[in-house]
């Protein structure tokens, strides 16, 4: 990725790339990248101006494609499924209905005093 300033880039963006795929498939904090990766702080900087800008979700949506299409399948989804344990529903629980109040220590005679 080219710097606007002028600068010439210092890390490969194939190791910048690598180590974003790295924090995304392991789920590591981005200080504990290892050491064959570049700094921490240049992989987050590049995540964020990628994230920022839109270029990572089209990078996703082009590899996604892409990987249907070389599975056999066709390139969007055409059925989703959802599992009923993930469905929110508007019932209210039953447990709100069914515990007793607390009662304060006064109510309840426990005193404090020994």
């Amino acid at each position: 990725m080219k710097d606007p300033r002028g600068r010439k880039p210092v890390h490969a963006p194939r190791d910048i790339l690598n180590a974003i795929f790295y924090v995304a498939r392991t789920g590591c904090q981005w200080r504990q990248l290892p050491k064959d990766f570049p700094v921490w702080t240049a992989v987050w900087s590049v995540f964020r101006r990628l994230r920022d800008s839109g270029i990572l979700e089209r990078l996703y949506e082009e590899l996604f494609t892409m990987w249907r299409q070389v599975t056999g399948r066709s390139a969007s989804p055409s059925a989703g499924r959802i599992d009923s344990q993930t469905v929110k529903t508007t019932e209210k629980g039953a447990s709100l209905d069914t515990m007793q109040a607390r009662r304060s220590k006064v109510e309840s005679g426990i005193s404090s005093r020994t």
